[in-house]
């Protein structure tokens, strides 16, 4: 299939989703909500980051709807929109470890190239 058959907002828009995603402690935090809402407090625990470094992430993935707040009494939830948001990261990562040769990231390849 060529560019010329998809939207280029589309491509625009997927390319800025992958920016996103490609911080990892975001990627943590997604994955750390699975398909259950979860507040703040348990997202810290589990992925091990700062109550700042948690806020300033979740913030960006809410920016980009990729998680949702929900108020519940004084605390406030996180949920993915849709789950299928996990299938798709678990699909890439399984196309990754199938398709995309050894487990080195490509900074580790670049400096091993030196």
């Amino acid at each position: 299939m060529s560019i010329n058959a998809y939207n280029c907002g589309s491509v625009k828009r997927m390319s800025e989703l992958f920016k996103l995603l490609s911080e990892p402690n975001r990627l943590k935090i997604l994955y750390s909500l699975g398909l259950e809402c979860r507040p703040v407090s348990d997202i810290i625990e589990d992925t091990e980051l700062s109550q700042t470094n948690v806020s300033f992430h979740l913030r960006a993935l809410r920016e980009a709807e990729l998680v949702h707040p929900e108020r519940r009494g004084a605390f406030i939830y996180y949920c993915l929109p849709d789950p299928e948001l996990l299938r798709l990261l678990k699909d890439f990562s399984d196309w990754m470890e199938n398709h995309g040769g050894s487990n080195e990231t490509v900074t580790e390849k670049k400096k091993a190239a030196q």
